[in-house]
């Protein structure tokens, strides 16, 4: 930062991206912001969340992330991912290219890949509470090789029976894998469990 020439439209700050929230960063006056970034690819995930959940979202994200992650981001059923879901619900994610390992110095020993991420002024799905959402969520990829109605009990602390029932009610086959899950579907099952089955 220091070798960077003054300039009235640069601001650098120093500071831990996952402890600064983007309301932080920009301040009060932002209307509408862009992010451009190489992220660290450890952290690469909870960066990327932490900005499309922001009450102040940006409307495009051009990031560079381990290929991997890039692929899991645009995955659709019956590949789904909770980090596609996460992402999804927010944003349309592309898969600009891949950057080989020799792009790089030092090369990593990993594939790399620049996502765009075109970020929706509103929720993909009709979200009723979005904690309530992500909780379902997170409950159905809890266990990756289960049935969801078995996923779903053990991720929420609900009897089988309960999510059974919740999943007849979503119309959605108990035998289902949470991989193979619409945002559409996982929107219904969240909105059935919080309207009638959340006791929490």
């Amino acid at each position: 930062a220091d070798s960077l020439p003054t300039a009235s439209n640069l601001t650098v700050v120093k500071s831990d991206i996952l402890a600064t929230s983007p309301d932080q960063l920009l301040g009060a006056d932002v209307q509408s912001y862009k992010v451009v970034a190489n992220l660290p690819y450890n952290i690469a995930s909870q960066v990327i969340r932490r900005f499309l959940e922001a009450d102040a979202k940006p409307s495009l994200m051009v990031v560079m992330v381990q290929r991997e992650v890039g692929k899991n981001m645009v995955a659709a059923p019956p590949q789904m991912n909770l980090l596609a879901v996460g992402v999804q619900i927010y944003g349309r994610p592309k898969l600009v290219r891949k950057v080989p390992p020799a792009a790089f110095y030092p090369r990593p020993r990993v594939d790399s890949a620049i996502v765009r991420i075109d970020v929706y002024d509103k929720p993909a799905v009709d979200v009723d509470d979005v904690d309530t959402f992500f909780r379902v969520v997170k409950a159905g990829f809890s266990t990756k090789r289960k049935q969801l109605h078995n996923s779903l009990s053990l991720g929420l602390g609900v009897p089988v029976t309960l999510t059974m029932k919740l999943l007849e009610e979503a119309g959605i086959g108990h035998k289902r894998r949470a991989q193979t899950m619409t945002l559409d579907e996982w929107a219904n099952v969240a909105r059935i469990f919080g309207d009638k089955y959340d006791n929490s």
